[in-house]
């Protein structure tokens, strides 16, 4: 059986899909810009999707490819030179993560591309993915808790901590994001599929307010009203599932789960 690629195999995402791959019987091929040592049934070759050095040796002998790999920007440019490749060697299925509002949130301005461009680059990937005439599918998920819980741990530092008027989100299991990626990649291509979001909507100053309290932190919360038109869409849910409530895991239940995690 011809191993399956995963990019960004070493991240949030990507390092749970790895061992539910091999868990399911599949040989993993791990994608990474830096030489690691490979385990059992897994196999580490770097690469870089930045500048596509290395990609098309990764991707070949191939023949399904879950592309996890993402930052806050250069994503279509990473899809571009994945999808390059992977044509090359006659790959017959991508599945692509990608983020619930990638084609709602109008990034236009200066200010959109400063605070929102990660949905601008998520939705230009999604569409290089979707004309590479390879067969795909892209699941959009709303925010893993993980990366919530980064950003409320950082602004928890501060003395007083901004808080956008009107947002809310969606946080959902990074785990369970990471077993429908794995369900996908082993079925047949399916195109965009049905969005997954967590099972609750909290607006921003209430999930800090809970974090706060779990950590027995006391700050200051002073709310910001933040220009722009994909703010805008931010404050009218565009980031939001509400409907593909599917998640189990709520923000509560992921505080109490990784005290560790979250006392840092």
């Amino acid at each position: 059986m011809k191993p399956i690629l995963v990019t960004g195999g070493t991240g949030t995402l990507g390092g749970l899909v790895v061992p539910l791959l091999r868990d399911a019987g599949c040989g993993v091929r791990v994608l990474s810009r830096r030489s690691r040592e490979s385990g059992e049934g897994i196999e580490l070759v770097t690469g870089d999707l930045a500048t596509g050095e290395g990609i098309d040796a990764a991707v070949g002998g191939t023949e399904v490819i879950v592309h996890c790999a993402g930052t806050s920007k250069g994503d279509e440019d990473k899809a571009r030179h994945l999808v390059r490749a992977a044509s090359r060697a006659g790959v017959r299925h991508l599945v692509y993560i990608s983020v619930v509002g990638a084609d709602r949130v109008p990034v236009v301005s200066g200010i959109d591309r400063a605070m929102f461009g990660y949905f601008a680059s998520k939705l230009g990937a999604e569409r290089v993915v979707a004309g590479s005439g390879l067969p795909w599918t892209t699941l959009r998920a709303t925010q893993f808790h993980e990366l919530i819980l980064m950003t409320v741990r950082q602004v928890a530092r501060l003395p007083v901590i901004p808080v956008p008027v009107g947002f809310r989100v969606q946080p959902v299991d990074a785990g369970e994001v990471a077993a429908r990626l794995v369900e996908l990649a082993l079925g047949a291509p399916a195109g965009l599929v049905p969005d997954m979001a967590g099972p609750r909507v909290y607006g921003v100053a209430a999930l800090l307010r809970e974090y706060l309290r779990a950590t027995g932190r006391h700050r200051p919360i002073v709310p910001v009203r933040l220009p722009g038109k994909a703010a805008r869409a931010f404050r009218a849910g565009a980031n939001l599932a509400p409907d593909r409530a599917v998640g189990r895991r709520t923000w509560e239940d992921f505080l109490a789960w990784d005290q560790a995690a979250v006392s840092r």
